[in-house]
């Protein structure tokens, strides 16, 4: 690494390897933290803390808002102010307390994301509750095993949840005796509540348990655990990774240092459109940096073909997605582009590669082609609500063709970011109007120290001319371990340092690009961790088939199956089922490859692993991979299978 970074420096020198230990390249920091890392704003140690001072400042401000649905038909946002959730959240509190849920006490939230779940989110801030959230498409299995895993004793949970919390008793009923809905309950659900040993609440019945009641609020410590996030979507147990309050505290002020150094501040006229789950650390974070500024939050329906409309509604100014969303989006613009006639065609394209240009040149946005903008681009902007000025973009890599795309016709900035729960999400993160940075997911935020580690076994040098190697990340962002694990915890936090598992390469300019992963799992488009051997341990157990082989990667959301089938077996079926022809033909008909899906189908609900699959069936194991290494681009670790053809 030379002097030519621009947005990193070096605050601790290099390591050759030694003892049979990797080498070690330097410790580099954001420029952003040449003072040092920015200091927390005075009187906020805690997540509590950042609600609690926002409310004193902005009591009339917009907090958090959904739509208003009359007939099944939705309407404008109705909003409740900060005084207004505040009020609300002080209820629950006491409510909780009043039913002897005190402090270190393990509450659950189950459901998508609504003003219920903040409101109980911050009642378990207020009385130093562990908040779990319950990630909203995981199955029951895994909800059964976080809420025992978690000895989560009390579980607040969205109304069209509560069959679905009710398939994990009678597990789950040695922990959690509570349930309150976040709207009613059923009198048939009462009834089976009582007969689980549950005691379940409406929501407005639970608020009123603690009227007339006031507690203490316990003093919050940084050190205090606020959540323990389970990751999601590994094949094995999902792992509880304790966050504390200085984590996500950190976290907010990194992000706010960044935002201001670039001229882009959060601002109390900010609006958020809540759509990613909250029991994600990504979207977690940024809605706290959003609360800290006083700025509101509106929530989508739940349905991802109406979020383009909840968008139109609400216009919010700061949009983050992963890529698969915006993927979506992409793809969506070029359909329209593609049938909107030679002449509109052509004006685009020669707008695009006009601002295009002088983006490339360094101009920024917004200066770049004004009038193309106003002409061109401003549908797309409209689309997007019209209000935005920042799309962030983080869980998994967005494609650089994408990105570009994004960044001319959305007229915004558009930021790539990169992270993970064990950092308090945000790590790295491109600048705006810098396109020498399209690719890469950008250099450190200003609260963080950043050192490759060697990886001989893949030949990838941390001291190289190229620094290539294992990211690790030290910093008050990190979480303070795995619960019940702490044989895992310390596999990946050694001396200070946490191990991401992710092989990244410095640039020239100190962003990083993430080229590679050192453990054999792989990250989905949606942000999805998938552990392969596991998955292939279960699926080669179906008595039909001899071997399987699973793969996926960061920019398609779902996974490739190459099966081999067991020729006993498939031929037996196929005499069963009508279907001629030699073992070769039968591998080729449409039947049996839709009879061995529903096997694999079958054992992966049997097993709780189930995986969207796009299945290839062939018959000479050996032969095929050959032909896929030859078809496409091989790595040292594997293959990359992007340009596979689905069936």
């Amino acid at each position: 690494m030379t002097s030519e970074k621009r947005f990193i420096y070096e605050v601790e020198a290099a390591k050759e390897a030694t003892d049979g230990k990797p080498s070690i390249g330097p410790v580099y920091r954001s420029t952003l933290a040449k003072d040092g890392f920015p200091d927390p704003i005075d009187g906020i140690h805690s997540c509590w803390d950042i609600f609690r001072t926002a409310v004193e400042k902005y009591p009339n401000n917009r907090m958090l808002g959904q739509r208003e649905i009359v007939n099944e038909k939705a309407g404008k946002y109705e909003w409740k102010t900060y005084k207004e959730v505040y009020d609300i959240v002080i209820k629950l509190g006491n409510s909780l307390r009043s039913c002897g849920f005190e402090e270190g006490g393990k509450c659950g939230i189950y459901g998508a994301n609504c003003p219920e779940w903040i409101i109980s989110m911050e009642a378990c801030n207020a009385h130093g509750l562990y908040c779990i959230p319950l990630y909203d498409t995981l199955g029951a299995g895994a909800v059964e095993f976080i809420i025992s895993h978690a000895e989560v004793a009390i579980a607040f949970v969205e109304e069209k949840k509560i069959p679905e919390l009710f398939k994990t008793c009678p597990n789950s009923t040695k922990y959690m005796k509570t349930v309150v809905s976040f709207g009613g309950v059923k009198p048939e659900q009462k009834e089976e509540a009582e007969k689980l040993g549950l005691v379940i609440h409406a929501w407005d019945e639970f608020l009123k348990l603690g009227e007339g009641k006031q507690y203490e609020l316990p003093v919050k410590k940084k050190s205090d655990i606020c959540t323990i996030m389970y990751t999601s979507g590994t094949t094995g147990d999902p792992k509880g990774v304790l966050i504390s309050n200085e984590s996500i505290v950190t976290i907010t002020t990194g992000v706010m240092h960044f935002l201001q150094s670039v001229n882009e501040s959060l601002t109390e006229k900010d609006v958020y459109i809540s759509y990613l789950p909250l029991a994600h650390v990504f979207d977690l974070a940024i809605e706290e940096c959003i609360i800290q500024v006083g700025g509101s939050i509106g929530f989508w329906r739940g349905d991802v073909k109406l979020l383009i409309e909840d968008l139109g509604e609400l216009k919010p100014s700061i949009f983050c997605a992963v890529p698969r969303v915006l993927d979506r989006v992409y793809t969506g613009l070029q359909q329209k582009l593609s049938v909107g006639g030679f002449f509109k065609k052509k004006v685009f394209n020669v707008a695009f590669s006009y601002k295009f240009g002088n983006m490339k040149k360094g101009q920024s946005h917004v200066a770049a082609a004004p009038f193309c903008d106003k002409l061109v681009f401003n549908k797309v902007k409209q689309g997007l609500g019209g209000n935005v000025r920042i799309i962030l973009s983080g869980a998994a890599p967005l494609a650089s063709h994408i990105e570009s795309f994004l960044r001319v016709v959305a007229c915004c900035h558009v930021l790539q970011g990169y992270g993970l729960t064990e950092s308090c999400a945000g790590t790295f993160v491109t600048f705006p109007d810098d396109l020498d940075m399209l690719g890469t997911v950008g250099p450190p935020v200003p609260n963080v120290d950043i050192r490759l580690e060697s990886v001989p076994d893949m030949e990838y040098d941390a001291l190289g001319s190229t620094p290539r190697g294992e990211i690790c990340i030290r910093g008050k962002t990190l979480f303070s371990g795995y619960h019940k694990r702490e044989d895992l915890t310390k596999e990946v936090l050694i001396d200070g340092w946490f191990h991401t598992g992710d092989v990244g390469e410095w640039q020239p300019d100190g962003s990083m690009k993430i080229i590679d992963r050192k453990k054999n799992i792989f990250k989905l488009a949606q942000g999805e961790y998938v552990a392969v051997e596991s998955l292939e341990n279960v699926y080669g157990q179906v008595e039909a088939i001899d071997s399987v082989w699973v793969y996926g990667n960061s920019f398609e959301s779902f996974l490739i199956a190459v099966v081999n089938p067991t020729q006993r077996t498939l031929e037996s079926w196929a005499v069963e089922n009508g279907v001629d022809g030699d073992f070769n033909s039968i591998c080729q008909n449409a039947k049996a490859k839709a009879f061995i899906l529903g096997e694999l189908v079958k054992a992966g609900r049997e097993r709780k692993v189930l995986r969207s699959l796009e299945l290839f069936i062939w018959n000479r194991w050996l032969s095929t991979l050959k032909e896929i290494f030859l078809l496409l681009p091989t790595k040292r670790r594997g293959l990359n299978c992007s340009n596979t053809i689905k069936m």
